[in-house]
């Protein structure tokens, strides 16, 4: 049923109160307003009835830092399925939201009526205020600085030459093998930049987004370090262009260099204060340099068809199919190769990003960056070879200017072109001439119609490429400093006014293109740069390859004209091409981008773009999982996979790096952690703790998994935990377990499903819980920073018990020094109680430890039994100190001993020859654990076993740093669960930390090769 739009009013408005700061009614008191689900009609016109569940709609998917509208939250799964009550009105600006959508639905009403626009005048203002796009053309945009980039001094002053160096053939041939690798990567841009919104950072952004932050900040640093020397270099061009003016005119302020400084310096001010005033007027100045730029194209075409007789003599008569065919083919002089004409030309085409350098500035990205990238190569292109065809057309590649290198008659064995044009330029081969296309670097101007205007167009080539380098330094350098990749550049990520402009990033990118014009040497720097441009160019291409590969279902580009494969072609031609050009910088480059990499990873920057490489991480595991699965285990490649009983990771500490030290890079560890108590309760605890213990362990470097589940005790838990923990292969097989003084029940159910089982036992205790809860304690201090500092302000002291409980749980993470591992292997259960201690002695802290051997036996075959364990030991290849043979484990312990023993357990003892036969049944059948005088008495020997070792082991173990020993198994139904608990208590009391091991009985150790 409709609502009334009067019911709907005094929803809206009650709803806006809340969103409003909650203040209603008379005399301005506060009130808490709560929301109930079933009143508010969020999506009534939908679906004509109530229901809070919310309709598709982009808000809902939108990042929270989106400047494009509004993040809106659905509602929770909790809020549409839990119990109904009332609860706290969600959050203010969601409420705001959606009132907002369904109470346009009453614009009927007059405008000041309607409950709606008090809302639309509140909620809306943020997003009037987010939403800031420029007045111009977006295609326009990105496609005019590509161009202006890609046509820089290069089209002007050097194509001339490479054509008479390389020929017309070549030379086109060189155009294409540059345009095949920038289409490459355009294509490659164009998929990136399709794949989702992008924001501001250009290649940094498309990369880092890509492939994570570790090859991200590599190469937006050395992006943003290369567009700012780039600066200098084109600015340096244009002073070099204005000083040779000077000199024609005989004007030079003071010298050559020196006017360069000047005129460069002054130049790049000018240009800071056109970047500094907006992207408006840069916009503008872009496209006056682009009107100036075609309008010199146009005047060299035009000048082309223009054959005057003054030109002549300078090698230029217009286009003639002679000069065409002498040009066509290569002439390679000065040692000059067709790989160095190519590394000279390719850095003409490394403008390409230019436009996705401003993708924070676009309003459109997605659709801008693709057409204006990929129009702006394919115009350039066209206009490089058109240019390269009529100027090898046109012009010869010697000539003298001299006009009386006329031919009067005509000569029978003539074979050049100037010769059937009736000029002998023959003198070139003995002298060196001034003209042609080999000579001469404004062969551009002298064919032009109108010279000044080349000039001019020169001008606008390496303004506009000046220009477009320091606009794009800072603000790439500006996405690189917000995402706090390098914490020292922080201060740069600041931005300034409407359009957040990086004021101090235009500051520092003209003070590094400052000191390079006033060095003046860019000779040097120059083939660096172009190799710091092309490695961003070759991983962009391999971010495309590497986001294919890895198969991930958010990699669906808008742009479908692209090829994995070939992007990995780009890729590899990308870094081909870089050696190509300077091998040494290419090196350079690889040691710069390597070694930012490798300090990336180090500092591991706490962000999460679902990156490429986390999605083949995942695609590797799976398959490696999958075939792991299908292979059948083998003894020589058994490893501990441990299921460590340790409740929440960082309660029981010294537990949790014991079983580390002998796990870490050997096998599997899974923290198993059982909730008790409500169900409901429990899931939320499991829900918060999956991720919390989960990022404990990863930030404390313990190389495990947290696994909770929920159960109505720990036995169950744990029952849980052994059967579904793991994958495939990769699933636990021995069950480790902190000794607890209070357990009534031991039945082992590990040895039912072929665990191993591994009990620890300090003597100080293993839980440090119960510390954990004082704010201020010396555990949160040691447990969060791992290392002992003593807090600041007031601490509750701890009593003795508890200082030495907090020492002893560290003991684990000390180097344990020169000392020994006592090994008292009993009983053959596989090797496991062996494996162990060797993989202890394998680590870092523990190598110095040497392994002690005790073993059971009669004295009168002592060394016999110690030679044959001496023989077995080497055979599995296994260092050991010692070996010793105990022959006195049978004899009876000491008496005060027994008498303990005794007293210990009286309190679990049944006595049923002491009470009537039904009550001890009663008793027996409701309290199983307790201890018979039958089982005590048939357990005798047995008993008395465990108190003899424990003799023993304080004989001969008491300075060891760790005992591990056989753990005793007990018939199950045959001795109850106090009695077993008293052995190993007898066994394990007093000693230095206990191992309890007990394989699964079959073997994990081998001899056989």
């Amino acid at each position: 049923a409709a609502a009334a739009p009067g019911d709907l009013g005094r929803r809206g408005s009650r709803a806006c109160g809340v969103c409003l700061g909650g203040r209603a009614g008379g005399g301005g008191h506060h009130h808490h307003y709560y929301y109930d689900t079933h009143t508010n009609t969020y999506y009534l016109r939908t679906f004509g009835h109530n229901t809070m569940d919310a309709v598709p709609r982009i808000d809902h998917y939108r990042h929270t830092a989106a400047n494009l509208g509004e993040k809106l939250l659905r509602p929770s799964l909790a809020e549409l399925h839990d119990e109904l009550e009332k609860v706290r009105a969600p959050n203010a600006r969601r409420l705001c939201l959606l009132l907002n959508s369904e109470l346009q639905s009453s614009s009927d009403l007059p405008a000041s009526d309607s409950p709606a626009a008090g809302m639309r005048g509140t909620c809306h203002h943020a997003q009037q205020s987010t939403i800031s796009t420029y007045p111009i053309c977006v295609l326009l945009l990105s496609q005019v600085r590509c161009m202006l980039n890609i046509w820089g001094v290069m089209l002007f002053i050097r194509l001339s030459w490479i054509v008479g160096q390389a020929g017309i053939g070549l030379s086109v041939l060189v155009i294409a093998m540059a345009t095949i690798v920038t289409t490459i990567t355009g294509l490659s841009t164009s998929a990136i930049a399709t794949n989702g919104f992008v924001r501001g950072g250009g290649a940094y952004y498309l990369i880092s987004r890509s492939l994570g932050p570790e090859f991200g900040g590599a190469i937006g640093l050395i992006f943003a370090f290369a567009n700012a020397v780039a600066v200098a270099m084109y600015v340096v061009g244009f002073a070099e262009t204005v000083v040779e003016l000077l000199k024609e005119h005989s004007i030079l302020m003071v010298d050559e260099i020196n006017d360069i400084r000047i005129i460069g310096a002054i130049t790049v001010v000018l240009l800071l204060g056109i970047s500094v005033a907006g992207m408006e007027w840069e916009a503008k100045a872009q496209i006056v340099l682009l009107v100036i730029l075609l309008l010199a194209i146009i005047d060299f075409v035009i000048g082309t068809f223009i054959p005057l007789e003054s030109k002549k003599p300078k090698g230029f008569f217009s286009y003639k199919s002679e000069i065409f065919t002498e040009n066509f083919g290569p002439d390679f002089r000065d040692e000059e190769t067709f790989f160095s004409v190519f590394a000279i030309f390719f850095p003409a085409a490394t403008g390409i990003l230019a436009g996705a350098n401003i993708s924070g500035d676009l309003a459109d990205p997605q659709s801008a960056i693709p057409k204006g990238t990929l129009l702006a190569i394919l115009i350039t292109t066209l206009v490089y070879i058109g240019i390269a065809v009529s100027v090898g057309s046109c012009v010869v590649r010697d000539a003298t200017g001299n006009i009386n290198d006329t031919i009067t008659m005509e000569l029978t064995n003539c074979s050049s072109a100037a010769c059937k044009l009736n000029f002998d330029f023959s003198s070139c081969e003995t002298t060196d001439c001034n003209y042609g296309l080999m000579n001469n670097f404004q062969v551009m101007s002298m064919v032009s119609g109108f010279a000044p205007l080349i000039s001019a167009g020169i001008f606008s080539a390496t303004l506009s490429s000046a220009l477009a380098s320091l606009v794009s330094a800072p603000k790439i350098f500006q996405a690189l400093c917000k995402d706090n990749i390098y914490p020292a550049f922080q201060m740069f990520a600041k931005g300034y006014g409407k359009n957040n402009e990086p004021l101090r990033g235009y500051i520092l990118t003209f003070l590094i293109a400052l000191g390079f014009i006033l060095i003046a040497e860019l000779n040097v720097i120059a083939p660096i740069i172009s190799n710091f441009f092309l490695a961003s160019y070759a991983l962009i291409n391999f971010s495309v390859f590497h986001a294919s590969l890895a198969k991930s279902p958010g990699w669906r580009p808008a742009f479908k004209y692209y090829n994995m494969w070939i992007s990995l072609i780009g890729a590899i031609l990308c870094c081909i091409v870089m050696f190509v050009i300077n091998w040494w910088a290419a090196l350079l480059t690889y040691v710069i981008v390597l070694g930012l990499y490798i300090y990336v990873t180090y500092k591991k920057p706490d962000v999460n773009w679902g990156s490429s490489t986390q999605a083949l991480t995942y695609l590797s595991a799976l398959q490696h999982s999958i075939r792991l699965s299908g292979v059948e285990d083998h003894v020589k490649n058994f490893r501990p996979q441990c299921l460590v009983m340790t409740g929440s990771p960082n309660s029981r500490p010294a537990l949790l790096h014991l079983v580390h030290a002998f796990t870490k890079n050997v096998g599997l560890m899974v923290c198993g952690h059982v909730h008790m108590g409500p169900r409901r309760q429990a899931m939320k605890e499991i829900s918060i703790d999956q991720a919390k213990y989960q990022r404990w362990l990863i930030k404390n470097k313990m190389k495990a998994f947290y696994a909770p589940v929920h159960a109505d005790d720990l036995r169950d838990g744990t029952q849980y935990l052994m059967q579904a923990a793991g994958l495939g292969r990769m699933k636990p097989n021995t069950l480790v377990l902190g000794f607890k003084k209070d357990w009534l029940q031991t039945d082992i159910d590990a040895f039912d499903i072929q665990y191993g089982v591994v009990v620890i036992r300090l003597k100080e205790g293993l839980d440090i819980s119960h510390l954990q809860g004082q704010g201020k304690s010396y555990v949160k201090e040691f447990f969060i920073l791992k290392k002992y500092i003593k807090p600041k302000g007031p601490v509750a002291p701890l009593n003795v018990a508890d200082q030495r409980l907090l020492e002893a749980s560290t003991q684990f993470q000390k180097k344990q020094g020169k000392n020994t591992i006592d090994v008292w292997w009993l009983f053959d259960d596989g090797g496991l109680t062996l494996l162990i201690p060797y993989l202890l002695t394998t680590k870092k802290k523990w190598k110095d430890c040497k392994i002690r051997v005790f073993i059971g036996g009669k004295i009168n075959r002592i060394d016999h039994d110690r030679r044959a364990m001496a023989t077995l030991l080497s055979k599995f290849r296994i260092d050991f100190s010692d070996i010793m043979v105990l022959g006195d484990i049978n004899t009876k312990p000491k008496k005060e001993n027994i008498t303990a023993f005794e007293e210990m357990i009286e309190p679990f003892r049944l006595h049923e020859d002491d009470k009537e036969q039904d009550i001890a049944d009663k008793m027996k059948e409701d309290e199983p654990w307790r201890i018979t005088d039958n089982e005590l008495e048939l357990y005798k020997t047995k008993t008395y076993r465990q108190i003899r070792l424990n003799e023993l082991l304080k004989e001969h173990s008491s300075t060891a740093n760790i005992i591990v020993m056989s753990l005793p198994v007990a018939r199950k139904g045959g001795v109850s669960s106090a009695l077993y608990m008293a052995w190993l208590e007898v066994l394990s009391r007093d000693l230095p930390p206990v191992l309890l091991v007990r394989g699964n009985h079959q073997s994990v150790l081998t001899f056989y090769s």
